[in-house]
């Protein structure tokens, strides 16, 4: 678990709590030295090592989301937002502040990570399952359901290189929820899968809500916000310009984005 981040027990409410969260992305030479220097190093050939340089991915962000809150992360490119999400799942460890989360957490965040790209749908349920740390019991008891929800069909039974990028999302998504995680954080993903499944996704995002859990969504859709969240935080630069109902946030943004 990186430091700054922690889970707490299920006894207390669902909560995300944000203290003074500080990330910072290291950029240019880093610490370890360049290419350059370490082919020099081959031949005997030693550098100054360059000092590692950062840059504030976030800046000192307070905030916190409570049981059954629906909360969008918006802002442009390079605003902080996918980076806040990943800190909030333990992804990204903080230069400084805290995050704790209580509850369960489920993510979609990266389409790839836990599938094996030999393997076929049908085995990548195993291997993403058990990578979230669901055990192969249960796994093979949901089994059925996880493939009549992602609705790929033969191709389940194929190799996932062989997957678009919206099949990707469709498996990963009915995995990653099939289980009603009570806090789920959901990055940019739903623009590559199909208008059907979308729909079937945000009925079962809202199940969860419904279900007293926590979601938090990063995105450029304000379509989808206004639909799903009814909270929106919106990012810029690291820091947060504005936080409030969906209503009067996304307006602000919208406006701002289009230069009026």
């Amino acid at each position: 678990m990186p430091a700054g981040h922690a889970l707490v027990g299920r006894r207390a409410p669902l909560a995300i709590q944000v203290k003074d969260c500080v990330l910072k992305y290291p950029i240019g030479a880093h610490a370890r030295g360049s290419l350059k220097s370490a082919v020099m190093g081959l031949f005997g050939h030693r550098e100054r090592t360059p000092t590692a340089q950062y840059v504030d991915a976030l800046r000192g962000i307070n905030l916190q989301i409570q049981q059954g809150e629906r909360v969008a992360l918006i802002g442009h490119n390079g605003s902080g937002k996918s980076t806040l999400l990943r800190a909030m799942a333990g992804v990204y460890p903080l230069a400084s502040g805290d995050i704790h989360v209580s509850g369960r957490i489920g993510t979609l965040l990266e389409l790839g990570v836990g599938f094996e790209d030999e393997a076929t749908g049908r085995e990548n349920i195993y291997y993403r399952g058990m990578a979230m740390g669901y055990s192969r019991k249960l796994l093979a008891k949901h089994e059925r359901e996880i493939v009549e929800f992602c609705g790929l069909g033969d191709f389940i039974d194929l190799p996932v290189r062989t997957y678009s990028a919206g099949m990707y999302v469709r498996l990963a998504f009915a995995i990653s929820t099939q289980f009603s995680p009570e806090v789920l954080l959901v990055d940019e993903v739903f623009g590559a899968g199909d208008a059907v499944f979308a729909e079937r996704a945000v009925q079962r995002m809202m199940r969860i809500v419904n279900d007293a859990g926590i979601f938090v969504l990063a995105t450029h859709d304000v379509n989808l916000v206004s639909r799903v969240c009814s909270r929106a935080v919106w990012l810029s630069s690291g820091h947060i310009l504005a936080d409030g109902p969906v209503e009067t946030v996304i307006p602000e943004f919208t406006a701002r984005m289009s230069g009026r």
